[in-house]
């Protein structure tokens, strides 16, 4: 029995040099930063932390409303689509987080080459400063269109498995549907529906959930604005084509200034349409790396006054890409 107590002791003892653990927070927050940093060089991380990731973002997504709340001074920005290195760019020219508001529209993923890295630096960015970061859902955050333009076979490529695309689709499911800037900028990735009048049509819809092939919901998500009066059908096969006249009744009706929203490629970065009344804010450059598009990010200051920053594509040697040596002699 003495040999029993004197074991009890020594572990008592040995227990009592342990640090304490930290608190749950600083552990998550430690973890995230390192996850960001690992991004940010556009290199993956495991499969189990990405999972944690998701888990993490869902806690946080779950309570934003479909109409998320956001305040001035923000930088609203338009579709990524994986082009990752002009995202990096994108944060050079905008500032960095969290020393800048962002506002990012939808469509993160497929087309471009690192729809994944791209995903989970935005993710992860949102989860370590959830106050500073916004995530709306675009038409392409859906499990159907990513079968078709990418983000499902890279993730499928890059992780030997589905596990890590489902637990991005999930994801997707809790992004809200749009967001209102101090009660005077409404962003959406697409556009209106003729289903919705209100902000409180937007608010009541259940959007955890696949994006629907039509209704509110979809058209959101997929619809256009052009020079037609009243509503027209889309080429798209999906939302509807409005006119000014829908904008300008919608606007006055919500007390909203602006509209912005992104969905069109715009050669110059970004398009005003309306008197002012609707802007689509595009931010990925040379487009499928084939367009020749320059890109732009929409600043608003405290007083909502704009000012559109345009970039360009990333250069070259800032792509992780070695550039090709020239030939040796001897093998010419």
């Amino acid at each position: 029995s003495k040999a029993t107590v004197s074991v009890l002791n020594c572990s008592i003892r040995r227990d009592s040099l342990l640090p304490p653990p930290p608190p749950l927070d600083m552990a998550s927050n430690s973890d995230l930063d390192k996850h960001i940093e690992k991004l940010k060089k556009c290199e993956i991380i495991k499969e189990a932390d990405v999972k944690s990731l998701c888990k993490k973002a869902k806690e946080i997504l779950v309570d934003e409303p479909n109409v998320q709340v956001v305040y001035s001074p923000i930088t609203i920005v338009g579709d990524i689509h994986g082009q990752f290195y002009d995202l990096k760019e994108l944060l050079r020219v905008g500032g960095d987080v969290p020393d800048t508001n962002y506002l990012f529209m939808g469509d993160f993923v497929d087309r471009g080459f690192y729809s994944v890295e791209t995903f989970l630096l935005l993710l992860a960015l949102k989860a370590r400063y959830p106050d500073r970061v916004q995530l709306i859902r675009g038409n392409h955050e859906s499990r159907q269109i990513t079968q078709v333009y990418g983000f499902y076979d890279e993730c499928l490529r890059k992780y030997g498995s589905v596990n890590v695309w489902r637990y991005c689709t999930e994801v997707f499911d809790h992004l809200a549907l749009s967001a209102l800037v101090e009660n005077k900028v409404l962003t959406v990735h697409g556009g209106l529906s003729p289903a919705i009048n209100s902000l409180d049509q937007i608010r009541t819809i259940d959007r955890k959930q696949e994006v629907p092939h039509d209704g509110a919901m979809c058209d959101l998500l997929w619809s256009d604005p052009e020079d037609i009066d009243g509503w027209g059908l889309s080429p798209r096969g999906a939302g509807y084509l409005f006119g000014g006249d829908v904008v300008h009744q919608f606007n006055t009706h919500n007390k909203i200034e602006l509209i912005t929203r992104s969905h069109q490629l715009v050669m110059e970065g970004y398009k005003s349409m309306f008197n002012d009344t609707l802007v689509t804010v595009w931010s990925a450059p040379n487009y499928c790396y084939r367009c020749g598009n320059v890109a732009s990010i929409l600043e608003l200051d405290e007083h909502l006054q704009r000012n559109y920053k345009i970039f360009e594509a990333a250069p070259q040697e800032a792509r992780g890409i070695p550039a090709k040596k020239p030939t040796p002699d001897y093998f010419l």
